[in-house]
């Protein structure tokens, strides 16, 4: 067990300290690196996004309506607003025959700030496409679509699509959810409360059903080479997952979550990890998986080169001049 952290130093002393939970394990469940906090419980938040995608591939909605293997990875997506995915998102509107007012993911600014900015000089309003949750919520529409099922409770705990979500949640966990680690997530879809060690156990199963050795390996098999092929529809163009995925050459898939959550499997070495920052910050999570990548050889040189080359680990102020620096321990 070690005790983990991110630090942001400025001059020769530590300004701020992030602490941070882990959980590593390779194929066979050893365990490779943990912090102790194996049955803390957190909200996973976009980071299981994946899980939430296999009923839509079940459905048989992408052959219904022909949809793209960006739109497969935009339904895993915490897009950041860009015209490429708007671009996408509204194809796919389209495809289904829906008026953008169906999705209940509510609107907010494009997570990438110039898409924002253009926004905004346009006098546009922001909608539905632009919430960064909008590709999971047009696959559970399509998803119904495909099943006859009604699409306007669509995110009710009751609904079918919502129960064969929590059915895959359970299935790939090995765990039952019990009522009381029900909660909503900020694009009003249902979000649960899982243990450490049973996200990992989803992230494990994962890596098995994309090897064949577990259930829903076609479903899987679709949404992660979805991904790694379009790495940019998962996030965007300044997302940390996207850009990792990118340099990898689809050895990984990762996804980050709101208040600092992060996953990845390794499909090579057959690794997952978990990591949660106790304060939500997500500034701490490059520096520390720079380290746990480098630690366990998750990626090469070149490509932690650059890994590093994308994300300075050097504080600069806005005259570009170094300040300090961030700091990962392990």
């Amino acid at each position: 067990m070690k005790k983990l952290k991110t630090v942001f130093i400025r001059g020769n002393f530590t300004e701020s300290t992030h602490e941070i939970k882990v959980l590593i394990k390779n194929n066979k469940n050893k365990t490779l690196l943990t912090t102790g906090n194996e049955n803390d419980f957190i909200f996973p938040r976009s980071s299981v996004k994946i899980f939430q995608a296999i009923p839509f591939v079940s459905s048989n909605a992408i052959k219904k309506f022909n949809l793209s293997k960006k739109m497969i990875a935009l339904s895993c997506a915490s897009h950041r607003g860009e015209d490429f995915h708007l671009k996408e998102l509204e194809n796919w509107l389209g495809k289904v025959n829906i008026n953008k007012s169906v999705l209940k993911c509510g609107s907010h600014n494009p997570l990438n700030p110039f898409a924002s900015e253009k926004l905004m000089r346009s006098n546009k309003k922001i909608n539905q496409l632009h919430n960064n949750c909008a590709g999971k919520h047009l696959a559970m529409i399509s998803s119904c679509r495909a099943n006859n099922h009604d699409i306007k409770n669509y995110l009710k705990f009751s609904h079918p699509h919502q129960i064969e979500i929590r059915k895959i949640f359970e299935m790939f966990s090995e765990n039952k959810i019990k009522k009381k680690y029900f909660a909503v997530d900020g694009c009003s879809a249902p979000q649960y409360s899982f243990r450490i060690c049973d996200i990992n156990k989803l992230l494990n199963n994962l890596i098995k059903s994309y090897k064949n050795e577990f259930t829903k390996s076609y479903e899987t098999k679709i949404l992660i080479n979805s991904i790694i092929s379009n790495p940019k529809y998962i996030g965007g163009s300044d997302s940390l997952d996207s850009d990792l995925m990118k340099i990898s050459n689809k050895n990984l898939f990762c996804k980050g979550g709101a208040e600092g959550v992060f996953l990845f499997i390794d499909l090579k070495k057959e690794i997952s990890g978990v990591i949660k920052v106790s304060d939500g910050n997500e500034r701490a999570i490059p520096s520390l998986i720079f380290n746990i990548f480098k630690k366990f050889k998750v990626m090469n040189n070149k490509e932690l080169y650059e890994f590093k080359k994308k994300y300075n680990f050097n504080l600069l102020n806005h005259a570009k001049i170094k300040i300090g620096s961030v700091k990962s321990t392990i």
